[in-house]
C-alpha cells in the first residue's frame, strides 16, 4: 500500500464502496434499539421474530447496496484496497443471502433471551465477511478476518444454558487466537520481503526477494499464512475446532459458521490466487527496471517463481489431507452435527483442490464460486433440519432421526435432498458443483509449478481420482442418517412439529437445490454476469 495516499483519500468513494457494510452496521444498531428500547417486556418469541425480521431487512438493504455501489471498488493511490464485481461481488451477494436464511431459522429457536444482541452480532459477522470477500490488502484482510472471527466466537457461546456451547466457544477462541498470531506473523514477513501490503505488489516483491536469496524466509511466511487461513476453512491439520464448534454452537449459529464464514474465507483465497496468477501484469508497479550487461561466461542468475511454486504445493497437501481425513473421520460419528463438521472438512479439501490448480480461464474461478455457494446453501438446510429434530428429541444423534419419514414427511424429504446433494448425487446441485470443479482441475492449473515424479498432467488426474473415490465414501455416512430416517423404525412415532417459517425456508432451499441441479446453467449464468 502507498501510505502517503492515505492522506488524500476520496472518502465519498470509500463510503460508496463500503455501502453494504454500512447498511449492515446500521441494521445492527437498529435491532438493538428496537429490541432493548421498545420490546424489552414483550414475549420472547415476538422479540426473536422481530429481531430476525429486522436483520433480514438489513441484509436486503445491503444486497441492494452491493448492486447500487457499482463495480468501481476503492483505491488508495494506485493500490486497489477493496475490489468489486467478479468473485468479490458473487461472494458478497451469497453472504447476504445465506445470512438472511440463517436469521429466518432463528425464529423457531429458543436458545437465547437476548435476540437483539444475537442478530446484531450476526450482522457484524456478515459485515466482516463482506470486507474479506473484497479485500486486496493484507491489513484490510486481517481487519475483516478479526471482525468475522470475534463475532463467531460470541455466536458459538450464545446458548448460555449449554455447557457444550461454552466449551466449544473457549476451544474456538483459543485456536482462533493462535491462528491469528500465525497469520499476522506471516503477513509481517510478506511485508518485509515485498515492502507492500497490496496483494499484487506482495507477489511481485516476494518474487524478486526470493531471487536475491530470501526463499527460506518466503517459505516460512507462506507456511504461517497457510496455518492462519487453514484454520478459517477447517483444513487438516488445522481443523480441531470444527467438530466441537459445530456440535456445541446453537443450530442457527452453526449453520452460519458452516456457510457464511466458509464463503468469505474461500473468496479471500480466490483473491490470493488471482494475485498470484496475474502477477506478470503487475510488474509495472515496481516503478523501474534495470538491465546490467554480464561479463562473458558468467553463470545466469538463479531465478525462482516464488509464490507460484510454493503456494499451490501447500494447497495440494492441505487438500489431500482434508479429503482423506474428513471423510474417514465422518464414518465413525454418531452425532449428525459432528458428521457435518467432518463432512465440511472434506468439502474444504475439494475446494482447495480447485484452488491448487487454479487456471487462467474464468471457468476456474466460477467453478469454485459455484461450489462454495451451493455447499453453503445446502449446509444451512441440513443444519435447519438438525435443529428441528434436536428441539423435538433433545438429541442430535443419528438415532434421533429414526422413523423421521413418519414423524414429519416434509422434514424427511428435505433431509433426503440435502444429504444426497452433499454426497454429489445427480440431478441435485451438489453433483454439478463437483463435476464443474473437477473438470476445471483437469483442464487447467498452474502450468509448470510441479517438478519431480509427477507431471503437470498426471498430478491433477491422481488428485481428482482421489476426490471422486472419497466422494463415494461420503455417500456411506450420509446414507446412514437417511437409513434411519426412512428404513429403520422409531420407538416414538409422535409427530415432530415445525414452525411455518422454518418449514417454508427449508422447502425453499430444497427446491433451489433440486431446481439448480436440473438447470445448472441458471446459477452458472448468474455467476458469469459478474465478470462482464
Amino acid at each position: 500500500m502507498n501510505y502517503s495516499a492515505l492522506f488524500h483519500v476520496d472518502y465519498a468513494a470509500l463510503f460508496r464502496a463500503t455501502l453494504p457494510e454500512t447498511a449492515l452496521e446500521i441494521a445492527a444498531l437498529l435491532v438493538l434499539v428496537v429490541d432493548l428500547g421498545f420490546l424489552r417486556r414483550a414475549a420472547i418469541q415476538s422479540r426473536i421474530a422481530i429481531a430476525a425480521v429486522v436483520g433480514v431487512a438489513g441484509c436486503a438493504a445491503a444486497l441492494w447496496a452491493v448492486y447500487a455501489s457499482g463495480w468501481a471498488g476503492f483505491s488508495a493511490g494506485s493500490d486497489l484496497l477493496l475490489a468489486a464485481g467478479g468473485s468479490a461481488g458473487v461472494a458478497q451477494v451469497a453472504i447476504l443471502v445465506l445470512t438472511a436464511l440463517t436469521l429466518l431459522l432463528l425464529i423457531d429457536s429458543g436458545f437465547t433471551r437476548n435476540p437483539g444482541e444475537y442478530v446484531a452480532v450476526v450482522l457484524m459477522a456478515a459485515a466482516g465477511g463482506l470486507i474479506i470477500s473484497a479485500a486486496q490488502d493484507l491489513l484490510v484482510i486481517f481487519t475483516g478476518l478479526e471482525l468475522l472471527s470475534l463475532s463467531l466466537y460470541i455466536l458459538t457461546a450464545f446458548s448460555k444454558k449449554s455447557g457444550k456451547s461454552a466449551e466449544a466457544a473457549i476451544k474456538y477462541y483459543i485456536f482462533g487466537a493462535m491462528s491469528a498470531a500465525f497469520l499476522l506473523f506471516g503477513f509481517s514477513y510478506l511485508y518485509g520481503l515485498s515492502g507492500s501490503t497490496w496483494l499484487p505488489r506482495v507477489v511481485v516483491g516476494t518474487y524478486f526477494a526470493s531471487a536475491r536469496g530470501a526463499t527460506p524466509l518466503l517459505l516460512m511466511a507462506l507456511v504461517m499464512v497457510a496455518v492462519g487461513l487453514g484454520f478459517k476453512i477447517a483444513a487438516v491439520p488445522f481443523h480441531e475446532w470444527a467438530p466441537d464448534t459445530y456440535e456445541g454452537a446453537p443450530a442457527p449459529a452453526a449453520a452460519f459458521i458452516a456457510s457464511v464464514s466458509k464463503v468469505a474465507s474461500f473468496a479471500l483465497l480466490l483473491s490470493i490466487s488471482y494475485a498470484i496468477l496475474w502477477w506478470p501484469k503487475f510488474l509495472h508497479v515496481t516503478g523501474r527496471a534495470s538491465f546490467t550487461a554480464l561479463p562473458p561466461a558468467t553463470p545466469p542468475p538463479r531465478m525462482t517463481v516464488g509464490f507460484v511454486s510454493v503456494w499451490p504445493f501447500i494447497l495440494v497437501l492441505l487438500s489431500a489431507a482434508s479429503m482423506i481425513f474428513g471423510n474417514l473421520a465422518a464414518l465413525a460419528q454418531s452425532s449428525v452435527r459432528r458428521l457435518l463438521a467432518y463432512s465440511a472438512i472434506a468439502h474444504a479439501g475439494y475446494i482447495l483442490l480447485g484452488l491448487a490448480f487454479f487456471s487462467w480461464t474464468p471457468a476456474s474461478a466460477q467453478a469454485i464460486l459455484y461450489y462454495i455457494l451451493t455447499y453453503g446453501l445446502t449446509t444451512i438446510g441440513a443444519f435447519g433440519v438438525v435443529g428441528v429434530v434436536e428441539r423435538a428429541t433433545g438429541s442430535d444423534k443419528m438415532d434421533a432421526f429414526l422413523g423421521l419419514h413418519k414423524r414429519n414427511p416434509w422434514l424427511a424429504a428435505v433431509l433426503l435432498v440435502f444429504f444426497l446433494s452433499l454426497a454429489g448425487i445427480p440431478p441435485l446441485v451438489g453433483f454439478w458443483a463437483k463435476f464443474n470443479l473437477f473438470t476445471t482441475v483437469l483442464n487447467g492449473g498452474w502450468r509448470g509449478f510441479t517438478k519431480g515424479p509427477f507431471s503437470v498432467n498426471t498430478e491433477p488426474l491422481i488428485l481428482v481420482a482421489l476426490a471422486v473415490a472419497f466422494s463415494a465414501v461420503s455417500l456411506y455416512y450420509y446414507l446412514q442418517v437417511l437409513k434411519r430416517a426412512y428404513v429403520m423404525p422409531a420407538a416414538d412415532e409422535s409427530p415432530i412439529p415445525m414452525h411455518p417459517v422454518t418449514e417454508a425456508v427449508l422447502v425453499c432451499i430444497a427446491f433451489a437445490v433440486l431446481a439448480l441441479g436440473c438447470f445448472p446453467s441458471l446459477l452458472q449464468s448468474w455467476i458469469a454476469s459478474f465478470y462482464r
